[in-house]
């Protein structure tokens, strides 16, 4: 490496590290960071200063970004929003009388499809472009990469406007890849058939099914942990394979980036796996692709033909009507203006098209200044849409609900545990069988007497409706067998009364969440002969310790001095990761935060509603 590429090498580490932390502090709040990160390339670039200029270390790390940046868009697809969207839609809508979530959202992006493919041949037969099916991919893309944080910022994840945005943004995402895998394919040199990628699927499929495997041995797991990190290795294998077959078949590396990263997603990686992958990610080789884009742009030579600058509020436009005139189909169930913002957040595109022209150029079928022109027009956009989103969406109060908790079992545990929890905030309801040998009436709190604990009549009253369902009966049998049932049935969070090693590691495996009278009382017992007082501090309604998650994002970074919520609440401790801080009046709220407080049981729910948007 000659000195002159190691100084623009630094230039572009420098410009990733610099830039969100100008962000932060200019309080840029509407920009996302890689659009950030592709205007410091511009500064940087040969528009402004030209300080970096492309060498063989650059080029390596920016196609690494490129690639991990594909992985994690296929990592960012949720699989279970196909498979759960039926069972969800019949629950959440059967007073609005709403159609399948997932038939809906396929047939707006079939309009969206229709449309695009109208438009780009118009463009072709005005003159403004001649690749139609470049064009196509395109106006018809959606970035993920924008929809996601916007739509959590603005807390609609979970709405049913919101999950609508996310399937139709996901469907787009999956399409756009395939069609410019095959465009790849056609304009690629050489004479490898397509029907060669049907290779690539079927080993995708084959790696899948033996993932899956491996994901169950017990020896993996212990590989995982410390300085080893085998699921890390794993997946970087994953990527690196695929891609090496993807080129070996004559398709694009990014299909086989973009695969891997539905294998991972598929088998259920755990959140410390994804956040590292974010991390190594997001941390490094994206910012230098994203950086390397900026600094390939040539602002002046865009400015020279007018007929590319015209092109850009052209596409706009474009890309807002062959997305507002499918979502109008809505109509029927949301008000004009949540359609028309809605449409709005659709519009964003980013990431597949920056892919799309730096792959059509490099094949030769565009122009670097067409291609400079599309993802100028993209990072417009997706600078654009999200502030247009935010202020055209209605605001809408939330409703206050009550948690509703199922007990399973009815027995001296049970009782008085759902008498405590007896409160405007949550709503407990006991399920028992007829045969219970505890005969005592209970007038404050809801029960359910059932025959038996099969799936059908717990479907038929409602089980799988509770947002958590805590298995406490006296038969371990019957709680492993009911909780595994609502887990898969997609309740929020399940609770398991087990007491032998082997159930529990079984059913946290399974993400259920468990418990055992005997390390209960032990861990109790230690604890009072450690700490007299303790028994008083866990028992009193006043002074008990509550935790809560910090999901409302209207309080991300706000310091405790300038907190609005009055109350006779007291914050002991705030978890944020592996981290517990000391909070004191300069301490920030941070997004995801899991704070512990005391006091007034109150006041308790009161601020749990609104930090956890309840």
């Amino acid at each position: 490496m000659n000195h002159a590429d190691l100084i623009s090498l630094v230039v572009v580490v420098m410009a990733a590290f610099v830039t969100p932390i100008l962000l932060n502090r200019l309080r840029i709040n509407f920009l996302p960071v890689v659009v950030a990160e592709i205007l410091m390339g511009i500064v940087i670039g040969k528009s402004l200063f030209g300080l970096v200029e492309r060498n063989d270390i650059l080029n390596i790390l920016s196609t690494l970004g490129f690639i991990f940046l594909m992985f994690l868009s296929g990592l960012e697809i949720d699989f279970k929003a196909f498979k759960s969207n039926d069972d969800k839609n019949k629950k959440e809508s059967q007073g609005k009388k709403e159609p399948n979530r997932l038939i809906l959202t396929n047939v707006i992006f079939m309009f969206i499809f229709i449309l695009s493919v109208i438009c780009a041949y118009i463009f072709k037969w005005v003159g403004l472009v001649n690749d139609p099916l470049l064009m196509i991919i395109i106006i018809s893309t959606i970035s993920l990469g924008v929809v996601v944080p916007t739509l959590k910022e603005m807390n609609l994840m979970q709405t049913s406007i919101g999950q609508i945005i996310l399937l139709v943004a996901v469907i787009a995402d999956l399409a756009t890849m395939l069609l410019l895998t095959l465009y790849g394919t056609l304009h690629a040199k050489g004479d490898s058939p397509i029907w060669l990628i049907s290779i690539l699927i079927v080993f995708t499929i084959i790696i899948y099914m033996v993932g899956g495997y491996f994901k169950k041995a017990t020896f993996l797991r212990k590989l995982n942990e410390g300085t080893t990190q085998i699921g890390i290795r794993a997946v970087f294998t994953l990527i690196l394979l695929l891609v090496a077959l993807a080129e070996g078949l004559g398709a694009e590396n990014i299909l086989g980036a973009f695969l891997a990263g539905c294998v991972v997603s598929l088998l259920g990686p755990d959140k410390d796996m994804i956040h590292k992958l974010d991390s190594f990610g997001y941390g490094f080789f994206i910012p230098i692709f994203f950086i390397m884009v900026g600094v390939d742009l040539d602002i002046p030579a865009l400015f020279r033909d007018p007929s590319y600058l015209i092109l850009i509020p052209i596409l706009f436009v474009t890309f807002l009507l062959t997305k507002i005139i499918p979502m109008t189909v809505l109509l029927k169930w949301y008000d004009k203006q949540t359609i028309i913002a809605s449409s709005f957040l659709l519009t964003s595109t980013l990431s597949l098209v920056i892919a799309s022209a730096k792959i059509a150029e490099r094949l030769g079928t565009i122009n670097g200044a067409l291609s400079g022109t599309l993802i100028l027009s993209a990072v417009i956009t997706c600078v654009i849409v999200p502030i247009i989103f935010k202020k055209l969406f209605p605001v809408q109060k939330t409703e206050q609900k009550v948690i509703k908790i199922a007990f399973i079992g009815k027995n001296q545990l049970s009782i008085p545990l759902a008498q405590s929890f007896k409160s405007n905030l949550y709503e407990p309801t006991l399920f028992f069988r007829e045969d219970n040998s505890d005969n005592r009436t209970l007038n404050d709190v809801t029960t359910v007497e059932i025959k038996e604990y099969t799936f059908e009549i717990l479907e038929a009253h409602g089980l799988f409706d509770f947002d958590i369902v805590v298995c406490s009966a006296n038969d371990k049998s019957i709680n492993r067998k009911v909780a595994l049932m609502a887990k898969q049935q997609g309740v929020n969070r399940v609770i398991c009364r087990v007491e032998t090693k082997t159930d529990q590691d079984d059913l946290a495996n399974e993400g259920i969440e468990i418990f055992s009278e005997f390390q209960s009382t032990k861990t109790l017992l230690k604890g009072l002969i450690e700490s007299p007082n303790m028994m008083n501090l866990l028992s009193n309604v006043e002074t008990s310790l509550y935790e809560i998650e910090m999901l409302n994002t209207r309080y991300h970074e706000m310091t405790l001095r300038t907190f609005p919520f009055n109350g006779d609440i007291i914050f002991v401790r705030i978890l944020r990761g592996s981290d517990s801080i000391v909070p004191h009046g300069d301490t920030e709220l941070h997004f995801k935060d899991r704070l512990i407080v005391t006091g007034s049981r109150n006041y308790v729910d009161d601020l749990k509603r609104e930090l956890e948007l309840i």
